[in-house]
């Protein structure tokens, strides 16, 4: 890894320590990305706000849960200090996406746009309802539009332009 990489790089949040975990340092965390099968094959985290990666020495499962052993953190005292921070992981040690998916960050921000080249606004949300994701998008009045994840209502997606294509269906917009 270049030395750039390691000051700045783009971070995707995997979790969250919750507690230590016995007394040697380790400490368990919440899961929240799609792929918790991931995590035992990542080498480096980032913890908190630190802007250098920790090394990964282990990973295994208590309760549920993930159980971390990270580089330097050596007695619970350490551990508990880690509590509530956020675990992350630099880009390209995410797991790969299918060519039709993406990560929510990489859609926030995107301009929403009709099939006939109207502009609604901007993508500034998705809410994860489990059957299917919604597309909030908030227009230059402030108005809220929401728009089921599907192929049907969302046809098209961009990620170039920056560009995504929704068919809007009238008992949608109020």
């Amino acid at each position: 890894m270049a030395e750039d990489e390691s000051v700045n790089p783009e971070r995707l949040a995997i979790g969250v320590i919750v507690a230590p975990h016995g007394n040697r340092g380790e400490v368990r965390m919440q899961v929240w990305t799609h792929f918790p099968e991931h995590i035992q094959d990542l080498k480096t985290v980032y913890i908190g706000d630190d802007e250098r990666p920790r090394r990964l020495r282990g990973v295994r499962t208590s309760r549920g849960l993930p159980v971390l052993s990270l580089q330097g953190i050596t007695s619970r005292e350490a551990a508990d200090e880690l509590r509530g921070a956020v675990v992350r992981i630099a880009r390209d040690q995410a797991a790969p996406l299918e060519e039709d998916e993406f990560y929510h960050f990489e859609l926030i921000g995107m301009d929403v746009f009709t099939e006939d080249g109207q502009r609604i606004g901007s993508l500034t949300d998705i809410i994860e309802t489990g059957a299917n994701d919604v597309y909030v998008v908030n227009d230059d009045e402030g108005k809220e539009h929401l728009f089921p994840a599907l192929h049907d209502v969302v046809p098209d997606i961009d990620r170039e332009a920056r560009r995504i294509t929704v068919r809007p269906l009238n008992y949608w917009e109020s």
